[in-house]
């Protein structure tokens, strides 16, 4: 008596299977639920959206100059905490900000956080500013 996977016909899916009896099987692909996780620029609204299946459950307000973005503000949907949706919605705006060659001022404690815990992206955050940031 004991579970085994084996890959299924159709598309490489796994199945499990209860070797003490062949009668019941259980397909897992089919528990799992598919989602549309995206994160885009709303520039009327100063803020990148995060949506899964098209629900905005996260955003960054932001605040932009020339050659600036500062982000004053983020917030997640506490439905979907715990995910990392937060820290994908911020690296999706900083490495935006980079392909735009922006400076970052990261006002919001979570973008703060974010670049602390992600070095490779203090170099966006102009030297003369890290110091009031703590970076």
């Amino acid at each position: 008596m004991r579970w085994r996977c084996v890959r299924g016909p159709s598309q490489g899916a796994f199945t499990a299977q209860y070797e003490d009896t062949d009668r019941w099987r259980s397909n897992l692909s089919a528990m799992a639920v598919a989602e549309r996780i995206d994160v885009a620029d709303v520039p009327d609204r100063e803020r990148y959206e995060l949506s899964i299946d098209g629900e905005v459950v996260g955003f960054t307000v932001y605040r932009a100059r020339p050659g600036l973005i500062a982000f004053v503000h983020t917030e997640v949907d506490e439905r979907v905490q715990g995910r990392a949706l937060g820290d994908r919605l911020i690296r999706f705006a900083l490495e935006d900000a980079r392909a735009r060659e922006l400076a970052v001022l990261p006002f919001c404690p979570f973008v703060k956080a974010f670049i602390e815990r992600h070095p490779e992206f203090e170099a966006l955050v102009p030297e003369a500013y890290r110091e009031q940031f703590g970076l």
